[in-house]
């Protein structure tokens, strides 16, 4: 049976947020509380994000007590933060029951120290050895990823005798599609895949069908890394290592799909210059404080462009016609460096991008960036001689224009790399240094070669 598509999805998902709303405001909590019994941890999370603070409130104390770690960690980081902020410390150890160690993890990297240590102190010395072993590294790296709870066999054990360990759990992790085959060191060896173990002769020993073609994930990569080797060998799990090979723990494809969803929401909402946990429903101050930072840059840049055509003042009183094409400069500019510079920004985050081919890539944008501002500088300058009856004018434009587009390619492809070197996010400051740089170079050009021309 096929899945109903995602329109029908949406359109459930806003019904019951409707049908809670309405109950809500009838004043029937039981009712509420009954619909969202029927509901999966996904889909009540969804619901949470979806609602206004003061509603989001009454939702999360209706919600059954032994699914609340489940929804919590389904939250974005922002709305889990605030949650979080009405408990006591007996509450999160409590919710965090049964859990995975990476999940918990998450949840404690966004509660203060002192927090942390009491809930941490409160749990069994086991769940808290495995929650410190993910604490120890970068919420951004394999390590922060993983979970730790793993089945490993050694080699020299039969296949019979390793089905009648795995009898004797009571369920398997999830995800689980290999066991990790490790030393006496507990350093890793290689993969066990369950469909071999469950068609190969049960006498033979783990050694004779161990799969020693996967490679393990350092600990301290980057997430985004791993995200790339699940997505080039379609991995469902993976084993995490560190700096000696000893096996620390697997990543699942569940978390991987997190880190993809991620970054893609940092790439759109940095384009706007907010952050990818931006709450929907935030409160105003909070909302106007975080996008006043970058209203104020762009502010600069607005009035840095202003500065420069203020320079050639006397040459627009002399020549309106510049006034008015003055803007389609600096646009067909952004436009270009725009196109460049998400090609750009693309490329390096899918790692397709270094030294060795940067030189390439920049002789192909340079190249098409001239037979594009060839073309549409030609167009405009014929639209300007008609407009305007004066070729003069439609020679200066094509000439600005030429220059800009090319200097937008240019840009577009170099500040990417500039910015990542200085070790600022290209996807967050390109776009607004991008479109200072090709209104300058705009304006400059086009009132510069207008003011050198009619003197």
């Amino acid at each position: 049976m096929s899945s109903p598509p995602q329109a029908e999805i949406k359109f459930r998902a806003q019904n019951q947020l409707s049908a809670l709303f309405a109950a809500l405001d009838s004043g029937t909590g039981q009712e509420v509380r009954r619909m969202l019994k029927t509901l999966t941890p996904q889909s009540i999370a969804q619901l949470l994000e979806s609602s206004p603070p003061r509603i989001r409130q009454v939702l999360w104390g209706l919600i059954d007590r032994d699914i609340e770690g489940e929804v919590l960690q389904e939250l974005s980081d922002e709305v889990r933060s605030q949650i979080l902020n009405t408990m006591d410390t007996e509450e999160m150890v409590e919710i965090m029951e049964g859990l995975d160690a990476d999940d918990i993890a998450d949840i404690l990297q966004q509660l203060p120290e002192r927090i942390v240590a009491e809930v941490l102190s409160s749990m069994s010395e086991t769940d808290r050895l495995r929650v410190e072993s993910v604490l120890a590294y970068d919420e951004n790296t394999a390590g922060g990823l993983m979970d730790t709870n793993t089945i490993s066999v050694r080699p020299n054990l039969s296949l019979d005798v390793v089905l009648r360990y795995l009898r004797r759990h009571e369920q398997l992790p999830e995800s689980t599609d290999s066991l990790f085959v490790v030393n006496r060191k507990g350093e890793y060896i290689g993969l066990l895949p369950l469909s071999k173990l469950l068609t190969t002769d049960p006498s033979v020993t783990v050694r004779e069908v161990v799969n020693t073609d996967v490679e393990p994930i350092p600990a301290d990569m980057p997430d985004t890394e791993v995200a790339r080797l699940f997505e080039k060998y379609d991995w469902i799990t993976a084993p995490v290592v560190d700096e000696e090979n000893r096996l620390l723990g697997r990543i699942t494809i569940d978390d991987v799909v997190d880190v993809i969803r991620e970054d893609a929401d940092h790439s759109l909402m940095s384009l706007a210059g907010l952050d990818e946990e931006e709450d929907t429903f935030a409160p105003v101050r909070r909302t106007a404080r975080r996008r006043a930072l970058w209203l104020g840059i762009n502010l600069l840049t607005a009035l840095l462009a202003s500065w420069v055509i203020s320079l050639f003042q006397n040459t627009l009183e002399k020549v309106v016609a510049l006034a008015v094409l003055m803007p389609i400069v600096a646009s067909m500019g952004g436009v270009a460096g725009s196109q460049t510079l998400t090609v750009v920004i693309r490329g390096m985050a899918l790692g397709q991008i270094g030294k060795s081919n940067l030189n390439w890539l920049l002789s192909r944008e340079l190249g098409s960036a001239a037979l594009n501002a060839l073309l549409w500088s030609l167009v405009i300058g014929l639209i300007a001689a008609l407009w305007f009856g004066d070729l003069h004018i439609a020679l200066i434009i094509v000439a600005a224009m030429v220059i800009n587009l090319i200097t937008a390619a240019l840009a577009g492809a170099i500040l990417p790399v500039v910015l990542r070197a200085i070790h600022i996010d290209p996807a967050l400051a390109g776009g607004v240094a991008l479109t200072t740089v090709t209104d300058v170079v705009g304006f400059m050009s086009f009132l510069g070669l207008a003011t050198w021309y009619f003197g």
